[in-house]
């Protein structure tokens, strides 16, 4: 219960670092001399959910009664519903056929591409230990 109220505070914090750092570069680059209160107020708090949903999902490759495809399946279908969920509520993507798919089909890839570079480090850090405990 300490971990997931720690990262869930983790993930609150991110998200909020993540909004002030958007509003910033929207103010620095995109031109924006004054942004609506609801607008900051709308993706503040989309970008606090994500980053509290994004740290806390990853809970399910903690338990070990599961198989690997289902944490990874479990947790790839959580994070994209409640992204899509909270996207088209908040108006981050088009509520239509293609908007949808895109952000699919993205999220398919990226995430594909991060499961990888994960599973390819633990393997090779599980390498290392095993070398390390073959030398004792």
């Amino acid at each position: 219960m300490k971990k997931i109220l720690f990262r869930s505070l983790l993930g609150i914090f991110f998200g909020s670092f993540v909004a002030v750092l958007g509003t910033n570069l929207l103010y620095l680059f995109g031109g924006f001399e004054m942004i609506e209160g609801r607008f900051f107020f709308k993706n503040s708090i989309g970008s606090i959910l994500c980053g509290w949903f994004f740290t806390v999902a990853p809970s399910y490759f903690e338990i070990r009664q599961l198989k690997l495809y289902q944490q990874t399946i479990l947790h790839f279908f959580t994070v994209l519903i409640l992204y899509l969920i909270l996207a088209l509520t908040i108006g981050w993507i088009p509520f239509t056929i293609k908007g949808v798919l895109l952000t699919l089909i993205i999220a398919i890839i990226v995430y594909a591409i991060f499961w990888t570079a994960f599973y390819l480090y633990f393997k090779n850090q599980a390498k290392k230990l095993n070398a390390d405990l073959m030398k004792l």
